[in-house]
């Protein structure tokens, strides 16, 4: 069985921003399910990472038709940068917001990242392992996040969970809906790459504020989980 291939985003991309675009107050980004009081919605999370992190300069790694979220976080004067596989992305994004056309770049999380060793204080990657295979995800991806991540950093980490791979129907896409395929992934097997590669979670602390193994429902429904590991100092 094969996972979503790029074509599918290419096809949607000129739908995909009516969806994202208004998602950080739409239900398609408020969960069905949380497994933490504290996270509701996609804000939750940025807000929390941006706390978490120590400095300004940051990477979404799979930004999607539009670049949604490296708008928004340069409108609160960060230096965001967004990459995708899909070039179709890349240039709605370019044309949505030329104000940030220099940030937007394709390039393929599955291959070697093109920025220098160290160069972010925190990197997020939402729902994009889900289209790439676990062998890749745990040989190069995975390293390659924590290469560019300087000692401190912040990795947020968001995927379908479970094993194997699911096919379910999407019918966010407009009339009808859509058949699609997702590669899911155990946790705890991420967590170990992640260790090997320098890195620890983040619990969640005694204010009770995000942190730890965190789980929600999509409105597909869909079970996610997310968190966050911090790269160790040299």
């Amino acid at each position: 069985m094969k996972i979503d291939s790029l074509d599918f985003y290419r096809e949607h991309t000129r739908r995909y921003p009516d969806l994202s675009l208004l998602s950080h107050e739409s239900t398609h980004s408020v969960y069905g399910y949380s497994s933490h009081p504290r996270l509701r919605n996609d804000m939750d999370l940025l807000h929390r990472i941006v706390e978490l992190a120590q400095g300004q300069r940051s990477l979404d790694a799979g930004c999607g038709a539009g670049a949604r979220d490296v708008h928004l976080l340069h409108t609160w004067g960060h230096e965001y940068f967004g990459i995708d596989a899909v070039d179709e992305n890349i240039s709605l994004g370019k044309e949505l917001h030329p104000e940030i056309a220099d940030r937007l770049q394709v390039a393929n999380i599955g291959e070697t990242l093109p920025f220098r060793d160290g160069y972010f204080d925190f990197v997020t990657c939402n729902a994009v392992i889900q289209h790439v295979p676990v062998v890749t995800t745990e040989k190069t991806t995975l390293p390659e996040f924590t290469r560019v991540l300087a000692p401190g950093g912040v990795l947020q980490l968001m995927f379908k969970v479970g094993s194997g791979i699911v096919t379910m129907e999407d019918e966010a896409y407009g009339a009808g809906s859509v058949e699609r395929t997702f590669q899911l992934y155990n946790e705890h097997r991420l967590l170990d790459v992640l260790e090997e590669s320098g890195c620890s979670l983040i619990d969640a602390d005694s204010g009770g504020n995000l942190g730890g193994l965190m789980y929600f429902d999509d409105p597909k429904p869909m079970r996610y989980c997310v968190f966050w590991v911090r790269k160790n100092q040299a």
